[in-house]
């Protein structure tokens, strides 16, 4: 008798342990094909209001990294993992076919093009008598165990997680298999990791001033949750150093294998619990799962809302007259806007693939509210260039501080001059990534628009030459009462 085969498609899923998909197959077959698939539509594509690539070099340089630890971490469990460059509808049709595979079992995915995706593949599998087995993969609960459908999730971040938090179990993460049946027959080429050069992109750039160096894949992401929480204690003050901006504890610095899933939240707040029985729990400790929720209230808005959270309008159907200034957004990209905080921030995006929450909200509020443009065109451009780029976290965080949000909550204006001194008081992440302004006082650096000709001179600094003229005055700032959550 023949053995079953089933193909396992791996895609934001890249990790062994609590994989639902890999789990359900290895209930189902008696051999597992893992398969991972670079799509040129995802790899070379370019993003509709800006025409930069999707896929920036931080981002795929982290990805390909990943790819290659999951197919080293699958070979040690006797297993591998077969690589292709193309459409899945086209290539897992076909794989099927030349291994007579009985099912494709893959995590479900629930945003616009990943799901014409997933429909496409569906009904080419169809056509040849074969069938797709949904899991699920990004979320903290199970969509079963919430006290709602999702077509009822509230609208509102603190109504979710006070019906969710206290009544909704979070499950245990399914186990990491110890040997994976691959399939006895002559699987077809295994292929070879591609590089970046093969999707015409260019190495990112790497610099020193990087608040953490990022290394993709499941093997490093378990290397960082044991450091953050058993090794240096970081978890213990996080509520505290969560807006910090320089440095690699600050944060957890999880978002971006969270984003490719080379780690489960699953096992992030069952480790935290762990934590908290051997060394007790804190506002700190909660705050890191608090943290796992508004991921999940974010995919969840993303399912109910569907297409409405990508456009101009967002969830909320808003018509505001938001410009479209290519010099603006070019000026707001390159860290050249003239508003220290601002620009340092960028800068840090440009050269790392990374910003801390505490910028990413700043700099969002500056392009929509205070440059007045599109507030698309910054989230695309975090799409290009965030390592850790989570399509509904990215997209419904630009929809929240646009305000075209389905939160009924509005005016979320940031006043850039009393969070940049709450923030960096002596103006050390300023001066770490613009230079220069290295001489200017602590008083002085986030505003150096209000110095004289003959104060600048006398710290090197000379607008307009060496650094940018403010595009906004940094007087806009000084009585604005400050709107945030």
């Amino acid at each position: 008798m023949s053995k079953r085969l089933a193909i396992v498609w791996f895609r934001r899923d890249l990790r062994l342990h609590d994989n639902e998909a890999l789990s359900d197959a290895l209930k189902h077959a008696d051999e597992v094909l893992p398969v991972y698939i670079f799509d040129p539509r995802e790899w070379r594509g370019t993003l509709a209001h800006t025409g930069l690539p999707k896929m920036g070099g931080h981002r795929a340089r982290f990805v390909l990294e990943a790819v290659r630890d999951l197919k080293k971490n699958l070979r040690k469990r006797g297993s591998d993992l077969l690589i292709r460059i193309g459409k899945p509808e086209e290539i897992l049709v076909d794989l099927t076919h030349e291994t007579r595979a009985s099912w494709v079992f893959c995590n479900r995915e629930r945003t616009e093009e990943e799901l014409q995706v997933q429909n496409a593949v569906e009904a080419g599998l169809w056509t040849v008598g074969r069938e797709v087995y949904y899991s699920r993969g990004k979320l903290l609960y199970y969509t079963a165990d919430l006290p709602f459908p999702i077509t009822q999730t509230p609208d509102v971040f603190t109504q979710f997680r006070k019906e969710t938090e206290r009544i909704t179990q979070v499950r245990d993460p399914l186990p990491t298999p110890v040997r994976l049946p691959f399939p006895e027959i002559d699987v077809p080429e295994i292929g070879e990791l591609p590089e970046l050069r093969d999707f015409g992109i260019a190495p990112p750039p790497t610099d020193e001033r990087a608040a953490f160096h990022w290394e993709g894949g499941e093997t490093a992401a378990l290397d960082r949750l044991a450091y953050y929480l058993f090794e240096s204690h970081a978890i213990a003050t996080y509520k505290e150093t969560r807006n910090g901006l320089i440095g690699p504890d600050y944060s957890t610095k999880f978002s971006p294998w969270l984003a490719y899933g080379c780690l489960s939240p699953k096992r992030i707040y069952w480790e935290v619990k762990a934590y908290e029985e051997k060394n007790g729990a804190n506002k700190s400790t909660y705050w890191v799962i608090f943290e796992l929720l508004w991921r999940d209230f974010f995919r969840l808005m993303g399912k109910k809302h569907g297409a409405a959270i990508f456009h101009k309008g967002g969830p909320k159907g808003a018509s505001e007259n938001w410009r479209q200034d290519q010099g603006l957004f070019q000026r707001w990209m390159d860290g050249q806007t003239g508003t220290p905080f601002i620009d340092a921030n960028m800068r840090e995006l440009a050269r790392t693939g990374f910003m801390s929450n505490r910028g990413r909200q700043n700099v969002a509020s500056y392009l929509v509210k205070d440059l007045q443009l599109d507030w698309r065109l910054g989230a695309e451009y975090f799409e290009h260039q965030l390592l850790d780029y989570d399509v509904t976290s990215n997209w419904c965080n630009w929809n929240y501080v646009a305000g075209v949000g389905s939160d009924p909550r509005e005016d979320r204006y940031f006043n850039i001059m009393s969070q940049a001194e709450r923030y960096d008081g002596e103006g050390d992440y300023v001066k770490l990534w613009c230079p220069e302004l290295e001489n200017v006082p602590a008083g002085a650096v986030h505003h150096p628009d209000t110095l004289s000709d003959a104060e600048q001179s006398s710290y090197n600094l000379r607008l307009g030459a060496n650094y940018p003229m403010p595009l906004v005055p940094s007087s806009k700032w000084g009585k604005k009462p400050e709107r945030v959550r």
